[in-house]
C-alpha cells in the first residue's frame, strides 16, 4: 500500500494542494482525537458516501485509523470505486500524534475554531442569557434570531425566539426587525453559529444594534433558564427593495473577503477542468432549491456549509461554485468560505438559463450507529458535558495558533 508520512501530509496543506484526508473511525471516537483538516468517513458508509464527497476520482485521498485495521480494506473500496491516488497515513493517528502535530477534538473542528477567531479579532458583541432574559422578561425592543436549521429551532429555542437559518439572515433580517432601533439577538445551540450570524449582519452594515447570545442554548440552560420547543415562527421572505438591499450588501462584504463572480459560461470551463475538484452548492433553503435550480448544483444551505464544511467538501484545496437565486445568501456564504481559505465563486445570472426542479438525491442519511452526542443538540444533556464544550471552544484560537496550517484570515 501507498503510505505518506505526516510531514507531506502537512506540506500538502500548507501549499493549498488538493487533499482528502478520511478518518475511518466511528464518529465518536473521531470526535476525542483527530488532524484539523480530517474529514471523518468510516468504512461501511465509503461505498455510499465517497462519489458525492470526492467528486474527481485522482483526488489524493489520504486514509488513517488508529490501529484498528480498517486501512486496507478502506483502501481497495476507494479502489474499486475508480480512485486512483489512495494513500494510507504512515503510522495513522499514532504517527500524526509522534510528529508532534496537534490533535483536534469534537465535529467540525475547523468551522468551530474559525468562529472562536472571529469573536477573538472581531470582538463581536455578545450577551449572555440571563441579560436577555431579563430584557425578555421588560418587553424591550428586541428580535431573537435563531440561525440553526429549522428542525434544531423546533426542538428547543429561547423564547420569543424567530428561526432565521444562518445565510438567510442578510435577507430576513430587516423584515424580523424593521425598526433600526430594534437590538438583534442571534443565537444557535452553542457558540459558532451564533458568532457568524451576529458578525454577518455587522459585515453587512445593518443600522440595528446586533449581538450574539453568548453560548446560545447551552448558556441559557446552564443559567438556569427554561427553553421553548414546538415553535414554528419564521422570519418572513424578503421582497423587492429590502432583497436588493441585502444582494448589495451581501457582495460588498464578499468583495472584501476576496470572492469573485462567474457566469455560465466560466461555471462550464471550470466544469472541463479535470484537473481541480469543484463542488457545486445552491446555499438557498431545500424549499427554495427545489421549486428551482441551476443543473449540476447540490443544496447545502449557506449556515451549514460554513458550520460543516469538513462534511460537504472534504477536498481541502477544492474550488467550491455558489448559487442563490437573489445572491445575497450566496454572497455572504462565499465571504466565510473565502476567509475559511477556499477559493469560492459566486455564479451570477445562472437563474436566467434552463433550471431544473425537485430535489438531488444524495447519500442516505446515516443511523446512530456510532455518531458521537453533541453536548448542544437536544434537551437531554448533563451540565458538565455543556461546559466542557464551551471549555473547548474557547480553548481553539490558541490551538490554532499551535497548529499553523489553517491559513484562515478575518476581514
Amino acid at each position: 500500500m501507498t503510505g505518506i508520512s505526516p510531514v507531506a501530509v502537512r506540506r500538502a496543506l500548507l501549499a493549498r494542494q488538493e487533499i482528502a484526508i478520511f478518518d475511518l473511525r466511528s464518529e465518536h471516537v473521531f470526535a476525542q482525537d483527530h488532524p484539523l483538516f480530517a474529514a471523518q468517513l468510516p468504512l461501511d458508509r465509503i461505498a455510499i458516501e465517497a462519489e458525492a464527497r470526492v467528486p474527481r476520482k485522482a483526488t489524493t485521498i489520504v486514509l488513517y485509523d488508529d490501529g484498528e485495521g480498517l486501512v486496507a480494506p478502506a483502501r481497495d473500496t476507494f479502489l474499486s470505486l475508480g480512485y486512483t491516488d489512495v494513500r494510507i497515513l504512515d503510522g495513522g493517528l499514532g504517527g500524526w500524534r509522534a510528529a508532534g502535530y496537534e490533535l483536534f477534538q469534537d465535529v467540525n473542528s475547523y468551522s468551530k475554531a474559525f468562529g472562536e477567531l472571529v469573536e477573538h479579532r472581531r470582538h463581536t458583541p455578545s450577551l449572555p442569557a440571563e441579560r436577555v432574559q431579563a430584557l425578555i422578561d421588560s418587553a424591550a425592543d428586541i428580535a431573537i434570531l435563531d440561525a440553526r436549521r429549522f428542525d434544531e429551532y423546533a426542538t428547543m429555542s429561547i423564547p420569543t425566539g424567530t428561526s432565521v437559518p444562518g445565510a438567510e439572515l442578510v435577507l430576513r433580517a430587516q423584515a424580523a426587525a424593521p425598526d433600526p432601533d430594534t437590538l438583534i439577538v442571534v443565537n444557535c445551540a452553542g457558540r459558532t453559529r451564533s458568532i457568524i450570524g451576529a458578525q454577518s449582519l455587522i459585515n453587512a452594515g445593518l443600522p440595528n444594534r446586533v449581538v450574539a447570545l453568548r453560548n446560545g442554548t447551552i448558556g441559557w440552560t446552564l443559567a438556569g433558564q427554561s427553553l421553548e420547543s414546538g415553535q414554528q415562527r419564521s422570519a418572513p421572505e424578503a421582497q423587492g427593495v429590502t432583497a436588493d438591499e441585502a444582494r448589495r450588501r451581501a457582495r460588498a462584504v464578499a468583495y472584501r473577503a476576496g470572492v469573485r463572480r462567474i457566469d455560465r459560461d466560466d461555471l462550464a470551463a471550470f466544469a472541463q477542468d479535470t484537473g481541480r475538484t469543484l463542488y457545486r452548492f445552491d446555499v438557498r433553503q431545500p424549499a427554495a432549491f427545489e421549486a428551482g435550480h441551476v443543473p449540476g448544483f447540490v443544496n447545502v444551505p449557506g449556515g451549514q456549509l460554513v458550520q460543516e464544511t469538513d462534511h460537504y467538501a472534504p477536498v481541502r484545496g477544492a474550488r467550491i461554485v455558489l448559487a442563490d437565486d437573489l445572491g445575497a445568501r450566496a454572497y455572504m456564504t462565499a465571504s466565510w468560505l473565502a476567509q475559511l481559505g477556499w477559493e469560492v465563486l459566486v455564479l451570477e445570472g445562472g437563474f436566467d438559463g434552463p433550471i431544473e426542479t425537485g430535489s438531488v438525491p444524495g447519500p442516505p442519511p446515516r443511523g446512530r450507529e456510532g455518531r458521537y452526542k453533541r453536548p448542544y443538540e437536544g434537551t437531554d444533556n448533563a451540565a458538565a458535558a455543556m461546559q466542557a464544550y464551551l471549555d473547548w471552544e474557547y480553548g481553539l484560537v490558541a490551538q490554532l495558533e499551535r497548529d499553523g496550517t489553517h491559513g484562515f484570515f478575518v476581514i
